[in-house]
């Protein structure tokens, strides 16, 4: 059958994070968000109840070694997004602070797996009129169907 699929869709109180298009949306309505704070927010979902760490969170925002000060970009994009939230540190609903270590998402999350591309069903070949999928003849008497078996030649029996 193959792996699982990885979560599309992450639904928390009244929020949905959209991981394909990078949007948050509370009851429906979209929340403009900073894509950084939105990779953040991916990363809480992803592991939520862990710590995610500073240094993590560092080496997802700025990959390959970029030089910046991180720590105030780590901090100004969990800001953002707590506002985003309508949370808090001082009395966190989803997003709490580890000093010095990290944050952990603590609030009930539930994953939504992206939908495969419907499988596509073969159109049924053409078949003469009065044939089935098998090739044995049928004929309709009313409303009953017979269908007439054929020998190993291809005549009927």
């Amino acid at each position: 059958m193959g792996s699982p699929q990885a979560a599309r869709f992450f639904h928390f109180g009244s929020f949905q994070l959209d991981l394909r298009s990078r949007e948050l949306c509370r009851n429906g309505i979209r929340v403009r968000v900073p894509d950084q704070s939105i990779q953040v927010l991916a990363m809480l979902l992803e592991h939520p109840g862990e710590v995610v760490t500073r240094e993590e969170l560092h080496q997802r925002l700025w990959p390959n070694g970029t030089i910046v000060e991180f720590d105030n970009g780590i901090n100004g994009a969990i800001k953002r997004l707590r506002q985003a939230l309508e949370d808090s540190a001082e009395t966190p609903r989803y997003i709490e602070t580890l000093p010095r270590r990290g944050y952990r998402f603590i609030g009930r999350v539930e994953q939504e797996p992206a939908q495969r591309a419907p499988e596509r069903v073969p159109e049924p070949e053409a078949r003469p009129h009065g044939f089935t999928h098998m090739g044995d003849p049928v004929s309709v008497s009313g409303s009953t169907l017979t269908r007439h078996s054929r020998n190993q030649t291809g005549y009927p029996l």
